[in-house]
C-alpha cells in the first residue's frame, strides 16, 4: 500500500513552493523582461507568448526540483523539522561526514 498524502504534506509542500517561487519568479523577471522591452512593443502577442512560456518552464523546474527534494529528505509534517533536517544534512556533507 502506497504512503498516503496527509493534509500537513500538500499544506507545507504548497507553502514552499508558494514562498519558495517568488524569489525564483523574481530573478527570472530580472533575468527576462528587460530583454523583450523592445520586442514587446514590435510583436506584443508573441512576445508575451515567449515570456509566460519561460516563466511556466522556471515554475515547473522549481516544482520539480522541490518534489524530489522532499523525497530525498524523507517527509516531516512540519516546515521547520522539514528545514532542521536539511540544514543538518548540508552541514554534515559540507564538513566531509558520511
Amino acid at each position: 500500500m502506497a504512503p498516503q498524502d496527509t493534509r500537513s504534506k500538500s499544506l507545507t509542500e504548497a507553502l514552499v513552493n508558494t514562498f519558495g517561487g517568488y524569489p525564483v519568479g523574481y530573478a527570472v523577471g530580472i533575468a527576462v523582461l528587460p530583454a523583450t522591452t523592445g520586442w514587446m512593443q514590435e510583436d506584443p502577442l508573441v512576445a508575451n507568448a515567449a515570456v509566460t512560456a519561460v516563466f511556466a518552464a522556471a515554475s515547473f523546474v522549481r516544482l520539480y526540483v522541490l518534489r524530489r527534494v522532499f523525497e530525498r529528505l524523507g517527509y516531516d509534517d512540519n516546515v521547520v523539522r522539514l528545514a532542521a533536517r536539511a540544514w543538518r544534512l548540508l552541514r554534515a556533507r559540507t564538513r566531509g561526514a558520511p
